[in-house]
């Protein structure tokens, strides 16, 4: 059995899903399927999703919302016109969007979980319609009735899932009809509907994928391969046509937005490979994701991805390294204003602690400052947003000598300065600071220099 997700770009529209529903017909293995809501039509269109947060904020703020709820009915009868099924058999969808509104819920953070889960629940209830109308026994079934079990310990929009789910979702194993489950959402033990966080149906499918100790697990999206730059910073790089878990979990880190990093858990928990495939053009092999054990490098590195969403906060202070508790206070300092440190570089007379810059406000960030200067005392203290992380990363680093040297190489050549850098203790990364304004030169420099170096 192979668990098959497909995105919103996958999707969007009737001739997306045309081709979605030909790729399920070519594998009778493909049998159980994850649904992502309609994405864009075109670069200017909207998300369903988006156009039902736009929905849950009206119902919120009581405005009138009646327009944007036709819009998201009209996106889904579009599709269904498309393969002439008729509307009539298609009631669920606007009578689900219309009680929406009519719903109570616990508060307005679980009103908006369930208003964005609805964009893929409708959107597995009609694939599995269209499956039908096409001659293949589909099922749609809701994540409640599989089983799906989550946390909302983090807030009913970054869910969970509950180890319980995995023996709940043994049942399908032996399934031989094609079933639809929406992903993206789950139930709390409560009954109430909980989100992961956004693009959280590969998550859905991963888990799924490892509930029924699936053979593979493949995402369909609208790339080809996952590259190993960034093609609008690099000119035509190189298809990664196979890398493990751990690779993709350190370029993920920096901006490897292909598939959802936090969806590698359930695979790694369960040994699934995971195939990230092309709706568009599903002849080309994609990329295979799977253990280190079974994977032998072809390249030094695998990747080279780079972030600029980071913000720093420098400190020196003479005799710093002779104090004792200097981390302590500001990890205190940082927990008691609920912001997570990334990493804390340090020499003997100062620190720097990089930070998400999303978590940050300017009052948070000056509290922040303020609260570190009266528990450490440090003689200079200032902020620095121009920061950037590179993430080097390739199984092949870890018996090579000179990767550091080559890295290091290629950013002088590049004019790019260096304002931190640190190896991995798996040997499979390298992460550097740079200024934002170069972090596109140096992931470049540091692509080129290796390909060159490995050609």
């Amino acid at each position: 059995m192979k668990v098959v997700k497909f995105g919103g770009s996958s999707l969007a529209d009737g001739p997306h899903v045309e081709r979605a529903i030909a790729i399920i017909k070519e594998d009778s293995e493909r049998r159980i399927i994850v649904t992502s809501a309609p994405g864009k039509r075109s670069a200017d269109d909207v998300k369903v999703t988006d156009l039902l947060i736009a929905y849950a904020t009206a119902v919120l703020h009581r405005d009138d919302y009646a327009e944007i709820r036709e819009e998201i009915i009209r996106r889904y009868f579009e599709i269904a016109t498309f393969f002439d099924l008729p509307q009539k058999a298609l009631q669920f969808i606007p009578q689900t969007i219309t009680s929406l509104a009519e719903t109570a819920f616990p508060n307005a953070d679980y009103l908006m979980a369930a208003f964005k889960a609805t964009g893929e629940r409708l959107n597995a209830f009609l694939l599995a319609a269209l499956l039908n109308h096409q001659g293949i026994t589909a099922q749609f079934i809701d994540p409640q009735e599989a089983g799906i079990i989550v946390s909302d310990q983090l807030g009913p929009n970054n869910a969970t899932v509950l180890p319980e789910t995995y023996s709940h979702l043994a049942r399908f194993r032996e399934s031989r009809e094609v079933l639809v489950i929406p992903g993206f959402y789950g139930y709390t033990p409560n009954g109430d509907v909980a989100t992961f966080s956004r693009g959280g149906s590969d998550i859905t499918g991963a888990i799924i994928a490892r509930g029924v100790a699936a053979e593979c697990y493949e995402n369909f999206t609208d790339v080809d391969a996952i590259y190993a730059a960034n093609p609008a910073v690099v000119s035509h790089p190189r298809p990664i046509k196979e890398m493990t878990y751990r690779e993709m979990r350190e370029l993920a880190y920096a901006g490897f937005s292909v598939f959802h990093d936090e969806a590698l858990i359930p695979a790694i928990a369960g040994k699934i490979p995971v195939i990230v495939k092309n709706t568009n053009a599903p002849q080309h092999p994609g990329t295979r994701i799977i253990p280190a054990t079974d994977f032998k490098p072809q390249t030094t590195i695998t990747g080279v991805a780079c972030a600029r969403n980071f913000s720093a906060l420098y400190l020196h202070k003479y005799l710093l390294n002779k104090e004792v508790g200097v981390t302590l206070k500001i990890l205190k300092i940082l927990s008691a204003h609920g912001i997570s440190y990334e990493h804390m570089p340090s020499g003997i007379d100062d620190l720097t602690i990089i930070m998400r810059a999303d978590q940050l406000t300017p009052a948070l960030r000056q509290q922040i400052a303020l609260d570190i200067q009266a528990a450490v005392q440090p003689d200079h203290l200032e902020w620095i947003d121009d920061y950037a992380i590179i993430m080097v990363v390739g199984e092949g680093m870890h018996d090579r000598i000179g990767t550091t040297n080559g890295v290091t190489t290629a950013l002088a050549q590049a004019n790019v300065a260096i304002h931190m850098i640190n190896q991995g203790a798996s040997r499979i990364s390298i992460m550097v600071g740079v200024r934002a304004s170069d972090a596109d030169r140096g992931t470049a420099a540091i692509y080129n220099y290796f390909e060159k170096e490995d050609a």
